[in-house]
């Protein structure tokens, strides 16, 4: 079969075999040679086959140009399980800090256990968000040490589970705001960063943020989960010499139309240390978050 590939604008004809499924993203097109349980091999080179490839092309054995494509092919050659409905990015934890994440909406409950078994299979930390709750029922009936966050619609189980030496704060506005505040909670946990949650802070109560203080003034980030108007990030960015993510959520009535009031008000916030992520993404404002506080980590494990 020949399909055309665009390159940089360029259309070339490539030939493919059967049977595949394509993909057209943008400008470019890729195929997924689709085998069951296939797995692409990793070709990924060590330090010391680099230095013997190296030492060939300064003592003339090897051309300089089939090194540099040698090289290339072996960045390329990133693991990856193929099953039925998905493909596993098994690299991305080395490339990324953390291994790939279960979006679960949408996904059929046979696919989310699959993906799940084989991060857990390949030594990973598993988490899906968006979890329903067949889902979450067939993930912890095979997995009995999972553990399912109805509130937050997650489900985690964490193979490495020492914390790491940082925090981070979740500040909910209201109660309301919880299940996305309990989402970021979630993630941050399944990243191993001790975090603390704050709830019903909102400024409505402009008495409740300062008894709590001392709960999130030391922290090395904070998330801040908020509907209506969207105004307490800026409040506690008033307070704080960390970074704030700031997380709108649709909690309100029309005019806040599904959290975009919150999002433009988040966004034209005031205070410098403020960041925004997308509208009720409790997932998007924890990663942030925790990939702040796992750089500072990093240094305190390093000194």
């Amino acid at each position: 079969m020949i399909i055309p590939s665009f390159r940089q604008n360029a259309i070339v004809a490539v030939e493919i075999p059967k049977p595949s499924l394509f993909f057209f993203s943008g400008v470019q097109s890729i195929y997924w040679q689709k085998t069951e349980f296939s797995e692409i091999q990793t070709n990924m080179w060590n330090d010391h086959e680099i230095t013997l490839l190296l030492e060939q092309v300064r003592s003339g054995q090897t051309d300089p140009a089939d090194a540099l494509r040698r090289l290339k092919e072996s960045a390329r050659a990133i693991p990856t399980k193929f099953l039925d409905e998905a493909a596993i990015d098994l690299n991305r934890a080395d490339r990324c800090g953390y291994s790939e994440v279960i979006y679960a909406e949408g996904k059929s409950t046979e696919t989310v256990v699959e993906i799940f078994g084989t991060l857990l299979d390949h030594g990973q930390d598993a988490f899906a968000t968006r979890v329903n709750e067949a889902q979450a029922t067939a993930i912890t009936t095979q997995h009995p040490d999972a553990i399912h966050h109805p509130e937050g619609r997650t489900v985690r189980l964490n193979q490495k589970t020492a914390l790491r030496p940082t925090k981070v704060a979740v500040i909910a506005a209201g109660t309301t705001d919880l299940p996305v505040a309990w989402e970021a909670v979630e993630t941050l946990r399944w990243m191993r960063i001790p975090t603390d949650l704050i709830s019903d802070v909102g400024v409505a109560g402009p008495q409740r943020l300062p008894s709590q203080l001392d709960r999130f003034q030391q922290a090395d980030a904070v998330v801040v989960v908020a509907g209506m108007e969207g105004a307490l990030p800026s409040v506690v960015g008033g307070y704080v010499s960390c970074p704030i993510v700031a997380v709108p959520t649709s909690v309100g009535y029309g005019a806040q139309f599904e959290g975009l009031a919150a999002l433009l008000s988040m966004m034209n916030s005031c205070s410098s240390n403020v960041t925004v992520v997308n509208i009720d993404s409790g997932f998007k404002g924890g990663y942030i978050a925790g990939m702040i506080a796992g750089r500072m980590a990093d240094l305190r494990e390093e000194s």
